[in-house]
């Protein structure tokens, strides 16, 4: 796996490319969603790591810099994705490891994502890499 390279995407354009990718976590959300919802979060500042294989994309972590009073500046890691193939190899680990350089140079203090609470495999992924569980996320459908 010496052959990875890690781009930074903050382009619509770039991310519409990676729906294989999140549609492997996101199985529900149609391409065309997708595209929208991403035109929306560039405009936010969202960006994307990608992991590529010999030009292919194996694995993405999508990420904003921001504030919030009880964090400081933190960066948020969202649908961080490996693709089936590819994952128990640490690219997942490289991708995370990647962003949260970004977020010490952007100088964060704080890490943070959500995970849902059946998805255990995630939350041991996320403890290996230190961080905690902290408190449940709510949401209400409006």
């Amino acid at each position: 796996m010496n052959d990875i390279t890690i781009k930074i995407l903050d382009s619509a354009n770039e991310m519409y490319a990676q729906f294989d990718l999140i549609k492997q976590l996101s199985k529900n959300v149609s391409y065309q969603n997708y595209c929208l919802m991403i035109d929306e979060m560039v405009l936010l500042n969202y960006k994307q790591a990608v992991a590529y294989l010999n030009n292919k994309p194996i694995s993405v972590c999508g990420y904003w810099i921001n504030t919030k009073i009880y964090s400081g500046k933190y960066v948020e890691l969202d649908n961080v994705v490996t693709d089936e193939n590819y994952r128990g190899k640490k690219i997942g680990e490289l991708l995370c490891n990647f962003v949260l350089k970004i977020a010490k140079e952007n100088n964060c203090k704080t890490a943070m994502l959500d995970a849902y609470l059946e998805n255990e495999s995630a939350h041991t992924f996320y403890q290996n890499l230190g961080f905690d569980k902290k408190g449940y996320h709510f949401i209400k459908s409006i």
